[in-house]
């Protein structure tokens, strides 16, 4: 039966929109795309900001499951404005994922349902 993993800070998803910021099913993690909005809800114009709190939240639900990003197996990036923030994101992406490192897929979109945003991060994790 699968199992919701849901950090402190980020029970809204399950309250507002019905949905687990992640979801254990054997041994395997699935998440929810977390956006750059901060856990209060604002949105920083700044790019840096935002593809730091959308790690913060991926590690928030890896740490409430005990794992780390060593566990991650797949990521894929949603992006409005790729190529403007492309290298940024790599940066900031480097100090968190580890070898192995993931499967990545960066995809440009037009847009999210949070005006302003500029990033979402959708990621799979397993147990050891």
């Amino acid at each position: 039966m699968p199992e919701a993993i849901i950090p402190e800070g980020l029970e809204g998803y399950v309250q507002d929109w019905k949905m687990s910021p992640g979801l254990e099913h054997d041994g395997i993690i699935f998440m929810t795309g977390f956006t750059g909005a901060s856990e209060d809800g604002s949105l920083s114009e700044n790019p840096d900001e935002q593809i730091e709190a959308a790690f913060a939240k991926v590690a928030k639900v890896l740490e409430k499951a005990g794992l780390g990003f060593g566990h991650l197996l797949e990521m894929t990036s949603y992006h409005v404005g790729l190529r403007d923030h492309l290298d940024a994101f790599k940066a900031i992406r480097s100090r968190y994922v580890t070898e192995p490192y993931p499967a990545w897929t960066a995809i440009e979109v037009a847009g999210f349902v949070r005006e302003g945003a500029i990033v979402e991060l959708r990621c799979i994790a397993r147990r050891s």
